[in-house]
């Protein structure tokens, strides 16, 4: 580097310089310039795979010995793979998983429309006990109010008769959800308000449409399970065409729930809150219990994977430690798709349990097994797949062959 002459000027005043400044300009100059000097060498790369290997060796080295001393003494790392390990163990009695959409009580809302409506969903809890029907009752009250404007509660029976027609016939609402208003309006005006005298209620009448459910065929059924590549999906499928559940009743099963050496799966809190149980095959057992090692989760048979990777490993260390059951749409949306590259006519979950019940009424299982299999309340309900079988029109058509034949010609 070439120094400043002594004889040089100053670049603002035009004066020349002293001996001192310059020296000390100059040893200034050269320190700055050692500086960048050192910094360009700290950030050079590496140029040989030795030298990159030492260098990623140093900073992990490093980085290790800043986490140490961010984090307490008493904190280990978590193994990178998981070991397959002996389930802990389990209270005696869990709390069940909760499936499905939660419905928020109408005790819980932070502020209601008019007092009369606070007032009906106090009484909504002192009578209803599921959280669903109160939820729905409370929702058709607030539809009511919203229609008028107007506190429920200073409606006239004219005018709730009005509103039920508009909905009949205007909007063009479902028998059942007329039937749910209808209930709805009891609660509130005649049960909670004493308008003993309205005579609308015994007034409405909705029936519903006589619509036939949707059946596979057995030969359907195994090509729907056999297209269904991930077993943490095929296997609760296969359990709710085998058993004839309810998605929600699947999902929300738990290791207790099943007694391998009776032969019995027992459906806890299912439809309306209530218990039932149900026979299992011996091979469906043995897929549950693989399932389960598989996972190993110290309460639900169907934890939800979440979401990661999706490498066997990662998936079941995702699933072992799970809050809660696999969603309800998951299997719903898997079968949406699945309906449409077998070209089927139709195929939801529900479908697997309307044809359980159907098969098992061609095989010639009683009316009244069917009825408690499902968990009917109501055998018209379960009549309804009488008229689904091929055994019943074989049967009919071969009755009326008979009875011809005895005639004389």
């Amino acid at each position: 580097m070439k120094h400043r002459n002594y004889n040089q000027t100053s670049r603002q005043s035009g004066k020349p310089v002293s001996k001192t400044a310059t020296k000390r300009a100059a040893r200034k100059t050269a320190g700055a310039a050692k500086g960048k000097a050192t910094a360009r060498k700290s950030v050079v790369k590496p140029t040989s795979k030795a030298t990159w290997k030492l260098a990623s060796k140093q900073a992990a080295k490093v980085a290790r010995k800043q986490a140490a001393k961010q984090e307490p003494k008493a904190a280990t790392a978590a193994p990178a793979v998981r070991k397959v390990q002996p389930a802990p163990p389990v209270p005696p009695n869990p709390l069940r998983p909760h499936v499905g959409p939660h419905y928020i009580d109408p005790l819980d809302y932070p502020t209601h429309p008019y007092p009369s409506m606070k007032r009906f969903a106090e009484h909504l809890a002192l009578g209803a006990t599921m959280p669903r029907t109160r939820h729905s009752y409370y929702r058709h009250l607030r539809l009511i109010q919203e229609h008028f404007n107007a506190d429920p509660a200073k409606l006239t029976e004219n005018q709730f008769r009005g509103y039920v027609l508009h909905v009949k016939t205007k909007k063009q609402w479902e028998p059942q959800t007329i039937r749910q208003t209808a209930a709805c309006g009891k609660l509130f005006f005649v049960d909670m308000l004493g308008h003993d005298d309205w005579t609308v209620f015994s007034q409405i009448h909705a029936k519903d449409h006589e619509k036939l459910p949707g059946v596979l065929t057995r030969e359907e059924v195994r090509r729907l399970l056999g297209h269904v590549r991930l077993r943490r999906y095929r296997i609760p499928l296969k359990l709710i065409y085998c058993c004839g559940l309810r998605i929600s009743e699947c999902l929300g099963l738990t290791i207790h729930d099943i007694d391998g050496a009776g032969g019995k799966l027992w459906i806890r809190n299912g439809k309306c809150g209530k218990d039932r149980m149900v026979p299992i095959a011996a091979v469906m057992v043995k897929d549950l219990r693989r399932y389960w090692a598989y996972h190993r989760h110290p309460l639900l048979l169907f934890p939800c994977a979440g979401r990661g990777h999706d490498t066997p490993e990662n998936v079941a260390a995702r699933m072992s430690v799970a809050t809660g059951p696999m969603p309800v749409g998951s299997l719903q949306r898997l079968l949406v798709e699945a309906r449409k590259q077998l070209n089927l006519p139709q195929a939801t979950p529900h479908t697997l349990r309307h044809s359980f019940a159907t098969h098992l009424a061609e095989a010639g299982a009683s009316i009244h097994t069917i009825k408690a299999l499902l968990g009917h309340k109501n055998i018209n309900t379960t009549m309804i797949y009488m008229h689904l079988t091929h055994r019943s029109e074989q049967d009919s058509r071969a009755l009326v062959e008979q009875l011809c034949a005895e005639l004389p010609r």
